[in-house]
């Protein structure tokens, strides 16, 4: 692992999973849900199915099955097959609407909104989602995320791990992708993002699928970095 950051200028980072909690998150607003509408369920069963639809309908739009749609729209396209999966009906057009803005209101790990802030008194910060640039606000301001700006999928009409979606974050910052970290905790999304020129922060989060989930935290050994948390991160970056 390569640890010097001295020409770093900007942190770019995946939401779902690395910033906030989605699994405990859409869980939470599917129970609600099912209260609210006299439905009972396995809602976590339901959250990780749902979650489970993400990239198939992704893949729709990257192999141009699907013109561009923003990430809101495939997440009620797959709300849609899963209440007819779980064969859930008589849900009214509002009801539904609510649930899908379930992902707009994720709750964030702990060490993400006093993390990033230290973070953010020396780099330029800023997402690099399949969210959408409504989702990612509103997300921001729900979970107290300190971006200093909004980048991703929606911006470059590409979803990840494609090259352009980095590479439109990079430009739109006027920096190189050597200036520029991809901090996640996908080991995907930084091994496309480091195909790009993009330096890499693996952050762990075994908890991602809940407590029963498995989550795989053992690095590549390509990453520049590698934390426990975003505190960890800003103290390995000497902030």
């Amino acid at each position: 692992m390569g640890t010097d950051s001295s020409q770093i200028k900007a942190l770019v980072f995946d939401v779902f999973g690395t910033v906030v909690d989605w699994h405990t998150s859409v869980t939470k607003h599917a129970e609600n849900f099912g209260k609210s509408n006299g439905i009972t369920a396995d809602w976590v069963d339901f959250a990780e199915s749902w979650r489970a639809k993400y990239r198939p309908f992704m893949d729709k739009v990257r192999s141009g099955e699907l013109p561009w749609t923003e990430l809101d729209t495939l997440h009620r396209m797959g709300l849609e097959e899963l209440l007819d999966d779980f064969g859930i009906t008589d849900v009214s057009e509002e009801a539904k609407a609510e649930l899908n803005l379930a992902w707009h209101q994720l709750d964030p790990w702990p060490d993400s909104p006093p993390g990033l802030s230290r973070l953010k008194s020396r780099f330029i910060l800023a997402t690099m989602s399949n969210g959408n640039i409504a989702l990612m606000v509103d997300m921001a301001k729900y979970a107290g995320l300190p971006w200093d700006t909004i980048l991703g999928a929606e911006l470059a009409h590409a979803y990840k791990p494609d090259a352009e979606t980095y590479l439109t974050g990079v430009r739109l910052l006027h920096l190189k992708p050597e200036q520029v970290m991809m901090v996640a905790a996908h080991q995907s999304d930084l091994l496309a993002a480091a195909k790009q020129g993009l330096r890499t922060a693996f952050v762990k989060r075994p908890l991602e699928r809940g407590v029963n989930g498995q989550v795989d935290t053992t690095p590549d050994p390509s990453f520049d970095f590698v934390c426990d948390d975003f505190r960890d991160l800003a103290t390995q970056l000497g902030v």
